[in-house]
């Protein structure tokens, strides 16, 4: 199966309403790596990378979002670091 490392910033009332716990719940059903955290200017970032179809779902979890919040928009690019990536985490 194909791999995929991507980065996701999700704008929108995407703070303050569990988004990065649901996201983590989630990624790690899927079997992803990576992290999530809140941004300073009321933006989520994450970064996922395993399989293609599980990011894939991942992201279009992060488009729908927990109950409580109202995503307006999810960006998404490849991710190019060479960070090692052991587990999904909350930064």
């Amino acid at each position: 199966m194909k791999r995929a490392r991507i980065h996701v910033t999700i704008s929108g009332h995407v703070q303050g309403v569990f988004f990065r716990s649901f996201v983590k719940s989630n990624a790690r059903m899927f079997g992803l790596r990576g992290w999530i955290k809140n941004v300073p200017n009321g933006r989520v970032e994450a970064v996922f990378e395993g399989e293609q179809y599980d990011v894939n779902r991942m992201i279009e979890l992060c488009r729908q979002g927990p109950p409580g919040s109202d995503v307006k928009d999810v960006e998404v690019r490849e991710y190019n670091s060479q960070e090692k990536l052991e587990s999904f985490e909350i930064r």
